[in-house]
């Protein structure tokens, strides 16, 4: 499908839109783009509009300042959405896009009429000890300053299971290795610095998380730490998956995600 991009702010941002009726907003994790739900972009438009961004320096979008931080990515994916009137609108977000969903819920209320919350943090900062935090920054800005099929090589067993497909971890890496460093750094330090623990009890929206088993990246006790703290939330879990759980076990998940919205 063709993309579409607007002018936010300044910075043109690009995204792909499929299907009718109610809109799901699809939020991509760091070093990554809207092509990771391609998936949810073919099985669940049948029932939805499905909006994939690219953030703004992923895929098709700009660049931004490199001082931008989560609240940043935040706005501009609002104006995003009250520019293409997907408002209110079903969030789902995986990893950095988890804490990017918060954040829009911090910001706009209004927007989200419910969370869904794949490989969860609440931040790095806010999920994860600080010694952890600072050497995944420290690691991360380390491989950034590798060769792009070098930092994929080491990224994706991190991302997937052993028992991954070659051709899903072909996929995978392709994704990976088409990040741009000076972009994926202020990815880094915004998802580092931010610490959204205040923002989880005010949730109202219906919230599921959905984790991994086999994950070790955002474990399922992160995951479980963000459900206590978000009233009426629910998680769950696919015992099989990694972080990717959208694209490692795209059936299981797909099914979740429809059980979960029904016709909200």
């Amino acid at each position: 499908m063709p993309m579409e991009t607007i002018n936010v702010d300044g910075l043109a941002i690009a995204f792909e839109r499929r299907g009718t009726g109610l809109a799901l907003v699809l939020l991509h994790g760091g070093l990554s783009d809207h092509r990771e739900w391609r998936r949810q972009l073919e099985d669940l438009s049948d029932a939805r509009t499905i909006v994939a961004w690219d953030a703004p320096g992923c895929g098709g979008s700009d660049d931004p300042p490199r001082t931008f931080r989560l609240p940043d990515y935040a706005r501009i994916l609002a104006q995003l959405l009250d520019a293409i009137g997907a408002v209110p609108a079903a969030i789902l977000g995986l990893s950095w896009g988890s804490s990017l969903a918060i954040e829009l819920y911090r910001q706009r209320a209004d927007i989200p009429n419910a969370l869904i919350l794949v490989g969860p943090y609440a931040g790095w900062a806010g999920s994860l000890p600080p010694d952890v935090v600072e050497d995944r920054l420290h690691r991360g800005l380390h491989d950034l300053a590798r060769s792009p099929a070098e930092l994929a090589r080491d990224w994706v067993p991190t991302l997937l299971t052993e028992d991954a497909s070659s051709a899903l971890r072909d996929e995978l890496t392709t994704i990976i290795a088409g990040c741009r460093p000076t972009a994926a750094e202020t990815m880094l330090h915004s998802m580092a610095e931010a610490d959204l623990r205040n923002v989880l009890p005010t949730i109202r929206a219906p919230t599921l998380l959905l984790c991994g088993g086999r994950d070790v990246r955002s474990s399922p006790e992160v995951a479980e730490a963000i459900r206590e703290a978000i009233p009426h939330s629910k998680v769950e879990t696919f015992l099989d998956s990694g972080h990717q759980s959208n694209m490692e076990t795209p059936v299981q998940f797909n099914d979740a995600v429809r059980r979960f919205l029904g016709d909200r």
